[in-house]
């Protein structure tokens, strides 16, 4: 029994040395590392935060606001801190004489808004009606005319341009029954007489006032006085002293004018053909 046992356990130990001595059905997968596959960069975003109300940024706000609006503000910043106000004035530029009629425009068309319908534009009812409306263009007339007087302006074609347009402008201004509410647009043509007198006067010192015959300013000046009926003589009359080819002295141009003649029209025919003062004898020396 034990024999039979023992030859049994050397059987089986038999087999075991054979299949471990056999070489393997399978074939071996050598362990190859298989290259790994790129993956794009993730992007992280960052959480957003909150979002809570903020004032608005000042290049943001001004975005926003109004010509008026703009204005307004600049007027209550100016009024509390003198400072401001004397640095806006000396970085602003200029006003045009277009943007100055522009505004005053904007005015004449509040007071014509301001006539009510049904009524004699003349009615003192009308009057008392556009009378804010008519002081306020007024005021802003009084106010703009002297920046483009002498000498603040110093070119005589910018200061007749204003004051031709201007004096168009009382010219539409309505004419009142009452003759005591006529004495605004009485005012305002005085006024703009004298700023007419002034420019004339310092356009007659360069060349002889040539430059009031050239654009014509001199048959304008007489067209305004007549329609102004001569409420504007003091203007004309500055022309006719002032200015030699307009029948006047001209200042140093007297002596001048005493050779070639008193002629309004032979001086003015001179003066385009180029052969003004030609024939006048030229002093040299103190004699």
């Amino acid at each position: 029994m034990s024999g039979r046992k023992r030859k049994a356990t050397e059987e089986l130990q038999d087999d075991d040395t054979r299949m471990s001595q056999s070489p393997s059905s399978s074939p071996s997968i050598p362990h190859t590392e298989l290259p790994s596959r790129a993956t794009p960069s993730r992007v992280i975003k960052r959480p957003r935060k909150n979002l809570s109300g903020r004032p608005l940024a000042l290049p943001r706000l001004l975005e926003t606001l109004s010509a008026d609006d703009m204005r307004n503000i600049l007027r209550q910043i100016c009024h509390r801190h003198s400072n401001v106000a004397a640095e806006i004035l000396s970085a602003a530029p200029r006003p045009s004489v277009q943007s100055t009629l522009s505004v005053l425009s904007t005015y004449e068309a509040n007071l014509r808004s301001s006539l009510p319908f049904g009524v004699r534009e003349s009615s003192d009812y009308a009057y008392n009606r556009v009378r804010g409306a008519l002081l306020e263009l007024l005021d802003a007339l009084k106010d703009f005319t002297p920046q483009f007087l002498p000498p603040n302006e110093s070119q005589s074609a910018v200061s007749l341009e204003f004051l031709d347009n201007v004096t168009n402008l009382i010219h539409r201004l309505p004419n009142w029954d009452s003759y005591q509410h006529n004495r605004h647009k009485a005012e305002a043509y005085e006024e703009i007489a004298k700023a007419w007198a002034l420019v004339v006067r310092e356009a007659a010192k360069r060349g002889g006032g040539i430059q009031l015959q050239i654009g014509g300013w001199d048959e304008k000046l007489r067209r305004h006085n007549e329609m102004s009926q001569g409420k504007m003589d003091e203007a004309v009359n500055e022309l006719r002293t002032n200015v030699v080819w307009a029948g006047g002295n001209g200042g140093e141009q007297g002596e001048v004018s005493s050779c070639v003649g008193n002629d309004p029209a032979s001086i003015r025919q001179q003066l385009f053909s180029g052969t003004y003062g030609l024939d006048t004898a030229v002093r040299v020396g103190p004699w």
